[in-house]
């Protein structure tokens, strides 16, 4: 199967810091994948290399395109949304829909219209009556209503209320996401989109800390927690983070078998938030 995205050895340096730093992984079709650090990890310059809109060091190809050489081409498969993305105050729903009806060939009037009608959207409310929540509506039915096989969103419910964020995401899956088409996104509320993830990418300083689909954590993943009784045991079994947690050790192994730590206390599968908070904090 030909990867969808297929990053090798990305760099990309800010005055002397690195936002990517030997990046290397790739994404197949069908995938929801959660591209997921901290503030200056790398997301945003990833995102924007693989959109075409920053130059990089290395070897990327996006739906079979070089995004420096070949981006018109590349973004008629493929939709972005930002988490600063805007639109201009005066602008209509309704005009909304033409402009993008005028430039992209892919559009289907028909299908954001249907979706607009689910909504309390208005076609001749402008863009400054609208609350944050709205205008997400909005620019949700203009990606639903495009025909791309690589949606991107970055921070995509960032400043959303909670019934917001759920309904963003209920859409996305119900009524976008299909084993054609594939998700790349960014998000902090790691929690609210983990039952959605396919595949998780974590980056950590520009470079990647973990790559692996989200069916493979129980086999390579155990989260152990133990009374204070058994926490040297279990440190001899060379956890790679631990934390406290209400007078228990929380301790996170890597490539152990369950067996080797059963009896010990309490094992399950990690969250992927859990995993995520081990792997940036792990020394």
């Amino acid at each position: 199967m030909t990867a969808v995205i297929e990053a090798r050895n990305l760099r990309k340096s800010y005055r002397g810091h690195h936002a990517l730093d030997g990046v290397s992984f790739a994404v197949d079709a069908g995938r929801i994948v959660g591209l997921i650090g901290a503030n200056g990890a790398g997301k945003t310059t990833a995102l924007k290399a693989i959109l075409g809109l920053t130059d990089f060091e290395g070897d990327l190809t996006v739906l079979g395109r070089n995004p420096r050489t070949q981006r018109d081409d590349l973004m008629r498969d493929v939709c972005f949304i930002a988490d600063v993305a805007v639109l201009p105050k005066w602008l209509r729903v309704s005009q909304a829909l033409d402009y993008v009806q005028g430039v992209h060939p892919r559009f289907s009037r028909e299908r954001a219209e249907d979706f607009l009608r689910k909504t309390d959207l208005k076609p001749a409310s402008r863009v400054r009556e609208l609350s944050r929540g709205m205008v997400t509506q909005l620019h949700l039915a203009l990606i639903l209503a495009i025909d791309a096989r690589l949606l991107v969103l970055d921070e995509p419910t960032l400043g959303l209320d909670l019934l917001y964020r759920r309904q963003f995401y209920d859409i996305l899956l119900n009524d976008y996401f299909d084993k054609e088409r594939t998700i790349l996104l960014t998000t902090h509320q790691v929690e609210e989109v983990e039952h959605l993830l396919t595949d998780v990418l974590f980056l950590r300083q520009g470079r990647v800390t973990l790559a692996t689909q989200v069916e493979a954590i129980p086999e390579q993943y155990l989260q152990l927690t133990v009374g204070p009784d058994q926490v040297a045991r279990a440190r001899s079994l060379k956890p790679f983070y631990e934390r406290e947690v209400f007078g228990r050790v929380a301790m996170f192994f890597e490539g152990r078998a369950s067996s080797e730590l059963t009896g010990l206390g309490d094992l399950r599968t990690p969250s992927i938030s859990d995993l995520f908070v081990a792997k940036m904090q792990a020394t």
